[in-house]
Parts: C-alpha cells; sequence; structure tokens
C-alpha cells in the first residue's frame, strides 16, 4: 500500500491531527464521546485497546463505509494508569511520581471499517486493533522544576500531565522506542493497521 487511505479520526486531539498532517495523511476529524472510565481488574493494555476501539466504533457506526481511527493514550507507572490530571496539584502529584524513574506510555490504536451485509441491513464492522509501547525516564527533579512543569507545561489535557515535545523535554533523560507514541500517534502503526484493513 503506498497511498494513504483517506480516515476520519475519532479524536479531537491536536498532537494526533497534526502528526496525520505531518505525514500527508488525508483525514476529517469526528470526535467519540464514550465512557473513559476503567473496568475493574483490567490491565492497562486491555484498557487503552478497548478505548481505542469503543472511539472508533461509535464513530464508524454512523459513517458507513469509512476508515475511522481510534486512539488512546496513557502513561503506566507501578502497574497504575495516569490519565489526565484533574488539576494544578494532581498534575504536580503526577510529575513527581515520574521524576528520577522510568514509565511507560502505552497507546492502543483501532482501524474500524463499517460496511453493511447485503441484503441484511446488518452493520459489520472490520477491526484492525494494536499497541504501542514506549520507555520514558525523567531526571531527578527538584520541587521548583515540579512546579515548573506542573504550572507552565499545560498539563491538564495530557495523559501523566506532561508533552514530550513542550516543556518536559527539559526533563527527560532518554526514550526507548517510538517518540511519536509518546506525543499521542504512533504513525507507523496505524500505516501497519491500515494495510491490514485494507487488504
Amino acid at each position: 500500500m503506498t497511498q494513504l487511505p483517506k480516515l476520519i479520526l475519532a479524536s479531537g486531539s491536536p498532537r494526533r491531527a497534526e502528526i496525520l498532517r505531518s505525514v500527508g495523511w488525508d483525514f476529517t476529524k469526528i470526535t467519540a464521546d464514550i465512557d473513559e472510565s476503567e473496568v475493574p481488574g483490567e490491565s492497562p493494555h486491555d484498557y487503552v485497546s478497548r478505548l481505542a476501539r469503543e472511539k472508533a466504533e461509535r464513530v464508524a457506526s454512523e459513517v458507513p463505509g469509512g476508515i475511522v481511527l481510534g486512539a488512546d493514550t496513557t502513561v503506566v507507572i507501578d502497574d497504575k494508569i495516569l490519565g489526565k490530571p484533574v488539576d494544578v496539584e494532581d498534575a504536580r502529584r503526577m510529575i513527581r511520581l515520574l521524576a528520577g524513574r522510568e514509565h511507560e506510555v502505552l497507546t492502543g490504536i483501532a482501524l474500524v471499517k463499517n460496511s453493511v451485509s447485503g441484503g441484511t441491513n446488518k452493520t459489520l464492522f472490520k477491526t484492525s486493533v494494536g499497541i504501542q509501547s514506549t520507555k520514558v525516564k525523567f531526571f531527578e527533579m527538584t520541587e521548583n522544576e515540579v512546579d515548573f512543569l506542573a504550572e507552565n507545561g499545560d498539563p491538564l489535557d495530557k495523559a501523566g500531565a506532561y508533552a514530550v515535545q513542550a516543556q518536559a523535554a527539559l526533563f527527560i533523560e532518554g526514550i526507548v522506542g517510538d517518540y511519536w507514541n509518546v506525543v499521542g500517534l504512533p504513525i507507523s502503526l496505524v500505516y501497519k493497521l491500515a494495510k491490514e484493513i485494507e487488504d
């Protein structure tokens, strides 16, 4: 596959849209409104893949024939999910947890194509789902540095309270794996799944 199929991005994330645009991928956006609560006993891997699939299927149910991209990114440390902070104090708590340690950034990706089976009017979803994992390590941070990142890094709409491509870059010691995954969209995985769903 060398021609990129047009996608419907089931996300309001400006970062995901920017990454798609940067590689020349044609897309439209329809935000999916779903409940993002964790299910008791659910692993972080299952959590991100479930939310990605639910977002994509919610939008695909309204758009027959389209290929819908759903994604969900979370930060995991000590086997616990760090979602988006509720306020700046919560952002400080998360940044303190990450300081001086390695954590995992997980993104679930789902591509869903909606087709109606002939003569039955029954909706059928063709779905490809994958997960990308990246390790990120922060330097040790002083309390002043924690405050700086919490107050200046626009943390409230970001899993783990940081954006790797912004002020957090000052404090990151190393990244192992896909950088674009940490930004919010592992674009090479999206391409791989797009090839699968178009076969």
